[in-house]
C-alpha cells in the first residue's frame, strides 16, 4: 500500500521560507518520478516540480530559482525548500508520484498525499 505524507506547511511572510517533506512508503522514491503541485482556493491543481529516478529536475517558471526539489534515499522521503515566498504561493500543496517520465499533468500521477496548507501573508 501506497501513502505519501505531507508536512512542514505554514504561515510565513513574504520573503521567507518553508520547507515541505513528503515522506513515502510503499515505493521507493529513488525509481519513481516524485512531483509536487499545489492548488489555490477556486483555481486547478498546478505542476510545481519534479524529480526524475536520474535525478533530473523540471519546476515550473514561476518558481525557478525560489524553489528547490530534493530526496533523501535513504529516509524515501522527497522535499521541497521554497525561498523568497510570494503571496500567490499560497496553496495546499500536494506530493505526487508516478512511474516513468515527468509529467505536468496531474492526471497522469497514480498517487497522491492529502496536502499541506502553504499561506504566505504580504
Amino acid at each position: 500500500q501506497v501513502q505519501l505524507v505531507e508536512s512542514g506547511g505554514g504561515l510565513v511572510q513574504a520573503g521567507g521560507s518553508l520547507r515541505l517533506s513528503c515522506a513515502a512508503s510503499g515505493l521507493p522514491v529513488s525509481t519513481y518520478t516524485m512531483a509536487w503541485f499545489r492548488q489555490a482556493p477556486g483555481k486547478e491543481r498546478q505542476f510545481v516540480t519534479a524529480i526524475r529516478w536520474t535525478g533530473s529536475t523540471s519546476y515550473v517558471d514561476s518558481v525557478k530559482g525560489r524553489f528547490t526539489i530534493s530526496r533523501d534515499n535513504a529516509k524515501n522521503t522527497v522535499y521541497l525548500q521554497m525561498n523568497s515566498l510570494k503571496p500567490e504561493d499560497t496553496a495546499v500543496y500536494y506530493c505526487a508520484s508516478k512511474s516513468g517520465v515527468p509529467s505536468g499533468l496531474a492526471a497522469e500521477y497514480l498517487y497522491w498525499g492529502q496536502g499541506t496548507q502553504v499561506t504566505v501573508s504580504s
